[in-house]
């Protein structure tokens, strides 16, 4: 099992498939690289090194006490970069991940960068504050974390169906149902508990402007998460010349309902670089 060491000892799995250029995959809350097996193979299997981790807390990574900051999961993106010395790097983040690879440009530049794409992602920001008031109302982060600490399975069972667009009419085999629940409580249940504060209180809006690399955002028209309008269309505005792609109809978790149009999306968006 590879696995690489953060700067503070914490044990991060990765997996590592394919030759070329490389794509780094950054996954979402409450999940895992998992997440990403069908673009891992579809990428490297046309000629490109894809690589996933589980962020700190998550599926087969250490479970450490606290370290659930966006700082800290950038430090621990830029160790895998040089811990494996990748160039000209694509950085694909969805969700949460969004956040942490924003972050890491911010605070690591993106000399080994060579592209960004940031799927349904948390950037610029995604709760509401005084400055910006039309974000999801920090009442509902209080509520998912009042749901973690009391039924965590059940909790995230629930959310699978706004989250897959279920409710919207997308179709999600049970399969894919256990899975998402299996990988979810695989986590740390103070992980996942402290990255809905991460995410739910860190502002990128000045992280925009550190993004100097060909952005590619892609978000849902009907995303019940990460509302498209407050999210992935002010971050297509802000960062100079994103690409934005919008998926008509589509949930937050649309890796996997739209994954052949994802898979097809990215591979254009690599050879492009």
């Amino acid at each position: 099992m590879a696995t690489f060491k953060a700067k503070d000892g914490t044990q991060i799995y990765y997996k590592d498939g394919g030759a070329g250029k490389p794509v780094l995959f950054s996954h979402g809350w409450p999940l895992d690289g998992d997440m990403w097996d069908s673009q891992l193979n579809y990428l490297a299997e046309r000629g490109f090194r894809a690589i996933a981790f589980d962020r700190r807390g998550f599926g087969r990574s250490d479970q450490p006490w606290n370290g659930y900051d966006y700082d800290t999961f950038a430090s621990d993106i830029n160790d895998l970069i040089t811990t494996l010395d990748l160039k000209d790097v694509t950085l694909v983040g969805f969700s949460m991940g969004g956040g942490d690879v924003t972050r890491y440009i911010n605070n690591y530049g993106s000399a080994r960068v060579a592209g960004l794409a940031l799927l349904g992602a948390v950037t610029p920001i995604f709760g509401k504050s005084d400055s910006f008031p039309q974000g999801v109302d920090q009442s509902v982060f209080d509520g998912i974390r009042d749901g973690l600490r009391k039924d965590r399975a059940q909790f995230i069972s629930d959310f699978a169906t706004p989250f897959y667009g279920i409710n919207a009419g997308q179709t999600v085999s049970a399969g894919a149902l256990t899975q998402t629940l299996n990988i979810a409580l695989l986590a740390s249940l103070k992980g996942t508990i402290d990255c809905v504060t991460a995410f739910g209180e860190t502002d990128f809006r000045p992280d925009m402007a550190k993004i100097d690399v060909p952005t590619l955002v892609i978000h849902g028209s009907n995303d019940q998460i990460v509302p498209f309008e407050s999210t992935g269309k002010l971050a297509a505005e802000m960062i100079k010349n994103a690409t934005l792609k919008v998926y008509d109809n589509a949930p937050h978790g649309f890796a996997l309902t739209h994954q052949d149009q994802l898979n097809e999306d990215l591979l254009a968006f690599v050879k492009s670089l």
